[in-house]
């Protein structure tokens, strides 16, 4: 447990769940977030947000693959941790974005040597039709 985390308020997950008052509260790998004052900002709408609520809604954060960004903004909305007994421990992504680099990629010239291969065939093939029609 980190320093930050340490003075952080430890909530059960029927706690949150069963939120009493009008906040709007989200578990996301085993911290609570209180997104009341982001509702009406979230890019997504604040449907997804109330949807989730009460929730542990870390597959969900996950699966749309939230940028850099959007992780740094959650520190904002940070208000505790879930109690030992009900963390389920999920690791956090540091880069889940739709245009995160592959590391499996490989070297830059393999990413374009498939493609001019391609082309090049389908030019050659073009003029080979094109000479015997005429």
């Amino acid at each position: 447990m980190t320093q930050e985390t340490s003075k952080l308020k430890v909530f059960r997950e029927a706690e949150v769940r069963n939120n009493k008052d009008k906040s709007t509260l989200l578990i996301i790998h085993d911290n609570v977030y209180d997104v009341t004052k982001f509702l009406e900002e979230h890019p997504g709408g604040e449907e997804v947000l109330l949807e989730q609520a009460g929730k542990d809604a870390t597959e969900s954060f996950e699966d749309v693959g939230h940028s850099t960004d959007a992780r740094e903004l959650m520190s904002e909305y940070l208000i505790g941790e879930l109690h030992e007994s009900d963390k389920k421990g999920s690791t956090i992504k540091t880069n889940t974005s739709i245009n995160a680099p592959d590391s499996d990629s490989g070297s830059g010239w393999t990413g374009w040597l498939l493609p001019l291969g391609v082309a090049l065939a389908a030019a050659f093939l073009y003029r080979y039709f094109m000479s015997q029609s005429s």
